[in-house]
Formats: C-alpha cells, sequence, structure tokens
C-alpha cells in the first residue's frame, strides 16, 4: 500500500500486522456491536455548512483542553492492551503525542507502566484510572501517577462490570497471548510483530503485576482482574479520589444528562461523553448523538470532551462545533500504532489535524475556539 491517506487505510495495514487477537481487541465492540457502530455512523448523518469568499488565511487549530494548551482539540484516549498493538506500544505513542503537542492517557490496563511512559517523555501525560476494590492498589497508581507528575487523572465510570466482547472470547485474549496453536500461528502469520515483541521485555500489565498484592505472574494476574472491578462505585466515591489526586480530574463515560449534572456536582474539572468504544452496553446510544443535549444540561457547568467514533478531522470538527471542548481519538491511533509504530501514531494525528484544518477552513473558519452549531447544516 502506498502512504495511508486515511485512517481506514491505517485500519488495514494494521489488520495485515498485528496479529488477529490483538487486532480484534482494538476493533470490537460488545455483543451485536450495534452501539460500536452507531458511533461510527451517527457521524455520516451530520452535514456542513460549505462558505465561500471568506478569508481563510492563517488558520489555527490551537485550543485548550482542562486549561491545557494542545495544537489540536484531540487527546490520545485510554486504551488497554497497547503495548500489544506494537512492542512498547504507550510508550510509542506518548513519544508520538508529545511531539504533537497533544495529551496521551495511559490505561490502567496498560503494557508499558506508569513509570516506563515518564521515562521516555518530558511532557505531562494524563493517568487513567479504573477503581478496583483493593483501595490500598488504588491509592498507590494515584500516588505513582503524582510521582511521573500525570497533569490530569481520568476517572473511567463506566466499566464497574464488563461488557462481553465476543470476539476476545473466540480469539481467547490474553496478555501474554497462550501458546495454544491457534495463538502460535496467529502469531506465525504476523513475522515483524514477533521481532519487535521479542525486543522488548514488555509483555504483560505493567501497572499491576509486581504492584498489586499476590500479583506476579499471569496466572494471577487473572484471577486478581476478575475479582478487582468494583461494581459498587457510586458518586460518593469520587470525593474520595479526587481529595487523594489533588489536581484536575476528568470524570469519563457519562452519556446521560442526569449522570452529567452528578458528575458536575462533584466538581470535577471535565466530563467525556463515552460508551466505551462500544464495548460496555450494547444498544446504548452512540457518543454524537447525546453530546447536544449533555452540553445543554451541563456545558455551563464543566469542560465536556467527547469520546468514541472518531475517524477523520471531520468528525472531530464535528464534535467541536456542537460544544465539546476536546475529543479523544482510540482506534484511529491504535490503527495507526499497529500498523506503523510511533511513525503510524504520529501519521494518524496528521491526517486528523489536515483533514480538520481543510474542512475548517470549507466551513469559512480560521479559528478552532471559533467553530460553534452555526458550521453545522439544517438541511437533509
Amino acid at each position: 500500500m502506498a502512504t495511508p491517506l486515511t485512517i481506514a487505510d491505517l485500519k488495514e495495514l494494521a489488520r495485515r500486522r498485528v496479529p488477529k487477537m490483538f487486532f480484534d481487541y482494538a476493533d470490537s465492540g460488545a455483543w451485536t456491536e450495534s452501539t460500536y457502530q452507531a458511533n461510527e455512523s451517527d457521524f455520516s448523518r451530520i452535514k456542513l455548512r460549505q462558505r465561500v469568499l471568506v478569508d481563510m488565511s492563517d488558520r489555527t487549530l490551537e485550543t485548550t483542553m482542562i486549561g491545557q494548551k494542545v495544537s489540536m482539540p484531540v487527546a490520545l484516549a485510554p486504551t488497554g492492551l497497547t503495548g500489544m498493538q506494537h512492542a512498547d506500544g504507550e510508550m510509542l505513542a506518548a513519544r508520538a503525542a508529545e511531539e504533537f503537542g497533544v495529551p496521551f492517557t495511559l490505561s490502567t490496563m496498560s503494557i508499558c507502566s506508569i513509570e516506563d511512559v515518564a521515562s521516555v517523555t518530558t511532557r505531562r501525560f494524563w493517568f487513567q484510572l479504573y477503581v478496583m476494590r483493593d483501595k490500598d492498589f488504588v491509592l498507590g497508581l494515584i500516588n505513582r501517577a503524582k510521582a511521573a507528575k500525570c497533569s490530569a487523572l481520568v476517572l473511567t465510570a463506566d466499566l464497574q462490570v464488563l461488557g462481553q466482547r465476543h470476539k476476545d472470547l473466540r480469539n481467547g485474549l490474553s496478555a501474554p497471548p497462550r501458546f495454544t496453536p491457534k495463538h502460535v500461528w496467529q502469531m506465525a502469520i504476523r513475522p515483524f510483530w514477533c521481532l519487535d515483541m521479542l525486543k522488548t521485555k514488555r509483555r504483560t500489565f505493567g501497572n499491576i503485576i509486581g504492584h498489586a498484592k499476590n500479583v506476579s505472574n499471569i496466572t494471577s494476574l487473572a484471577a486478581w482482574t476478575h475479582e478487582q472491578f468494583d461494581p459498587r462505585l457510586s458518586w460518593a466515591d469520587v470525593a474520595w479520589i479526587k481529595e487523594q489526586w489533588g489536581g484536575p480530574l476528568i470524570i469519563k463515560g457519562v452519556l446521560d444528562p442526569e449522570d452529567a449534572r452528578a458528575a458536575a456536582d462533584t466538581g470535577a474539572d471535565a466530563i467525556v461523553v463515552s460508551n466505551h468504544g462500544g464495548r460496555q452496553l450494547d444498544g446504548a446510544p452512540s457518543s454524537i448523538s447525546m453530546l447536544p443535549a449533555i452540553i445543554d444540561a451541563v456545558g455551563d457547568r464543566i469542560e465536556v470532551h467527547l469520546d468514541g467514533g472518531i475517524r477523520s478531522g471531520q468528525d472531530v470538527l464535528k464534535a467541536v462545533a456542537l460544544g465539546a471542548k476536546g475529543t479523544y481519538i482510540g482506534r484511529p491511533f491504535l490503527y495507526g500504532l499497529g500498523a506503523m509504530g510511533k511513525e503510524g501514531v504520529t501519521l494518524a494525528l496528521s491526517i486528523i489535524r489536515k483533514e480538520m484544518d481543510i474542512t475548517m477552513a470549507l466551513c469559512g473558519k480560521r479559528d478552532i475556539n471559533d467553530v460553534n452549531a452555526s458550521i453545522i447544516s439544517r438541511q437533509g
């Protein structure tokens, strides 16, 4: 394939390079995947107003997210097992994001640890927190994020109970992978992935093994993870997390105006309108379809971001036009990482920036901070 021009191009390259079990992990949703598909398709229903004979020079996409300067209103979303798309994946993606001037968010369920990412970056990255039953472990994660000088904590609120993803079950997904004939075959036909993976020592969950009680290997990790996600997590817990953290707090996974109001009441700095990429409640509405109602409910009280379904710069622009102060990309950067490593993450960001910049100009705007609902067509 020639130089990829779209996120879809990167997706196809990643499909060819990454073993099926890990590509499917990034590219799947819960149950029938109807919400995963709606996240993408609902963007296409939003039409833009074309404007002509206006000054399109000196354009800028620079803005802020939670008061932090960004080169465009895009952050790399927290994604589990990123280091299984490409060896040392979180470290590579964080460096690409830093060079590009956008936030990188490290997942609790990452392969590379908080300390690994801190060792290769100078820009403060964000850390995503899952709340476990073991509160000492949770406090340890928060303190490690503080020690790494992370500049925001992203609390995921929509994974108290794990949604079922059929592809992962059928693939027998694990990190590191099991060595059954099926898994060996999947890796054997992806030799470049294997060669890269042989060069790194990071092949399991770096934030957990060696840090959680009685977790020292993959067998004990599997049992611990199954038991640890806390179904009792409630709004009352946010105050404790906010107090322990003491810095900017973002609550991710809000998809209902009532929950948005509750999140704003906590004093958090931002919420992320998200359905976990369609990986939790199948049949839930798309993120973009719920954004206007949530903006109406709390947009004057708390910064609102959007995650889910973004596959182009046009999608980012549409979300901003509907009120989002920032957006998150998960699968697009994972496709780039799986396809081409750090260079692929940079390319994914470049594709989105170019599409956003050109589209903004053709909608008659020069500054991303001036983009609003006036660029949305009310026809059709």
